[in-house]
């Protein structure tokens, strides 16, 4: 058993999996996914995470890196971070290196893809994943432990771009609320983040601005998952209607 964040898991299912390519973990060995319910958000581990990728096409592209933090009790748990860079044989070394400024000798000497991914889920527990423009790193690491570890992944995503436009409608961050970029809620907030674009600073800013939006669903007397669900929802609906 593994103590992590206060959380115990039973890691067999773990070294298993590091035997070798063709043992297979079955879908129950996962720390089960925290279900939309009537948790209060003041309970719920949120596990705030931030891909960086080979490039933006989910069926093409890889993960090469993994960064993410913890929120439990309306608070960031720095000492729960996590940061793994995993090896992968590039072909070619393209623009988003300039982006995310992870050179081709750190993907290089990179960690396996099974002991990342395997060790993240495990870090993961019982948690709801958020991230800005949660879709494409929902469709990332669906595909990525699918290819690599021959799981599905059966965790919620929510995404913190969805929670800002819902409840903090009338705040103009300089483009339209649908289009707004994490960069322009950081500046909006004066949000003190160094080093953006690595995925470890991403997921750190993302959180910020998450204990934000708690602080004002609370304000709102949004105090459940499933209210905070519901939320978005009506929100999308409404926004969908004006159309």
């Amino acid at each position: 058993m593994s103590n992590l964040g206060g959380r115990f898991f039973n890691l067999n299912w773990l070294n298993r999996l590091k035997k070798g390519p063709n043992i297979k973990a079955k879908p129950e060995d996962f720390p089960p996914p925290q279900a939309i319910d009537f948790t209060p958000l003041n309970e719920t581990r949120f596990v705030v995470m931030d891909l960086e990728t080979t490039g933006l096409n989910i069926h093409k592209d890889q993960v090469i890196a993994v960064g993410a933090v913890v929120i439990e009790n309306n608070e960031i748990q720095l000492i729960q971070s996590f940061e793994r860079t995993i090896f992968r044989e590039l072909n070619k070394v393209d623009d988003t290196v300039l982006i995310h400024g992870i050179s081709p000798e750190e993907i290089a000497g990179g960690e396996p893809a099974i002991d990342v991914l395997s060790e993240f889920m495990v870090y993961s527990g019982e948690c709801v994943f958020l991230a800005y423009h949660a879709p494409f790193d929902q469709g990332m690491l669906s595909r990525t432990l699918k290819r690599d570890i021959g799981l599905p992944l059966k965790h919620v995503f929510i995404d913190v771009a969805d929670i800002a436009a819902t409840l903090l409608p009338s705040i103009n961050v300089g483009r339209s609320m649908q289009n707004a970029g994490l960069d322009d809620w950081v500046d909006h907030f004066g949000l003190n983040v160094s080093n953006r674009h690595n995925a470890s600073a991403d997921a750190l800013a993302t959180a910020e601005l998450m204990l934000i939006l708690l602080r004002e669903a609370e304000k709102q007397a949004i105090d459940t998952l499933a209210q905070l669900a519901e939320k978005i929802k009506a929100y999308k609906r409404l926004r969908a209607m004006k159309r």
